[in-house]
């Protein structure tokens, strides 16, 4: 078997496992990132939430416990290729860039590696994209009446019939300009820190993981701190990509990042960070999960 495909293999396995476990904190922080564009919430037909426990008790007692892994299939289907490419496009690029020493060239070695999770990102983002907005509708349903969308066919179906097939890449342009600070700090600093782990190849199993998820969760958060106003940014307009161009809150990205700030303070482009950096848990575990499996596999 290749490395690429063990790579991609790898890479899907630990994101999809990783995903279901943090489905939850992760539909919260979506409801909270994206509330003040939500149409429901807008109208005042449904109220705000007001923070993540607030969040977390009126969806499983407006929706029901199992509300919490609403989309969770279809972020499982983003992810699964997203992760997988990101993994083994990262590893394929960094075979283009030249050798660096990381005692004596550390600069120039995590530059490469930023360089490469950040260009990685951006490849597998533009693959999966209707997949990564579709996820986002599914999961910022408000309210306990019926849902928007019955389901991710339901979800592309209806979007594409109210405004065309470019409506699923709504937001694509402040999303790569996102995910390359993301994926490259994301990748980077992971590569950069386990270079420096001395128990990166441990033969104790807890010295070996635990070393490791600590580089990944430092990593994690760095990297959804960094890039967390383009991702608030990204799923406002989302939000309103399927209907008419007159009836759009945001006219593209500078106009949406000018009124978030302007209307509702700079504070607002971190709205549900918090429970992003608990979410960063699941992000750490899937570069864990990852580089043990390739360990496991031999490859490199």
């Amino acid at each position: 078997m290749s490395d690429f495909l063990i790579n991609f293999l790898a890479g899907g396995v630990s994101g999809a496992f990783a995903k279901t476990c943090t489905a939850p904190i992760e539909r919260v922080k979506l409801l909270i990132q994206t509330q003040d564009a939500n149409p429901k919430i807008i109208s005042g037909e449904v109220k705000r939430y007001t923070g993540i426990v607030d969040c977390f008790t009126r969806v499983a007692s407006e929706q029901g416990i199992g509300a919490f892994w609403r989309g969770n299939m279809t972020n499982i289907i983003r992810y699964f290729p997203t992760q997988a490419f990101n993994f083994a496009f990262k590893d394929t690029i960094k075979e283009v860039f030249p050798k660096a020493d990381k005692h004596t060239e550390f600069a120039k070695f995590f530059f490469i590696n930023m360089a490469a999770g950040g260009l990685a990102g951006a490849g597998s983002l533009m693959i999966v994209y209707p997949l990564d907005y579709a996820r986002t509708r599914l999961a910022s349903d408000v309210g306990g009446g019926k849902a928007q969308f019955d389901g991710l066919l339901d979800c592309i179906k209806k979007t594409v019939a109210n405004g065309g097939v470019a409506s699923l890449y709504g937001g694509i342009g402040v999303s790569i300009v996102g995910i390359i600070p993301y994926r490259g700090v994301y990748f980077g600093l992971f590569d950069t820190l386990s270079g420096y782990n001395p128990y990166q190849k441990d033969e104790s199993n807890v010295k070996r993981a635990g070393s490791k998820f600590l580089c990944a969760q430092s990593s994690a958060i760095c990297a959804g701190y960094a890039s967390y106003p383009f991702d608030t940014v990204r799923r406002r307009l989302q939000m309103q990509s399927e209907k008419p161009e007159s009836e759009w809150v945001y006219k593209g990205t500078a106009d949406c990042f000018g009124k978030i700030m302007k209307d509702e303070g700079t504070t607002a482009l971190f709205k549900g960070a918090g429970a992003n950096a608990l979410r960063t848990v699941g992000a750490a575990m899937v570069l864990v999960l990852y580089s043990e499996i390739t360990s496991f596999l031999g490859t490199s």
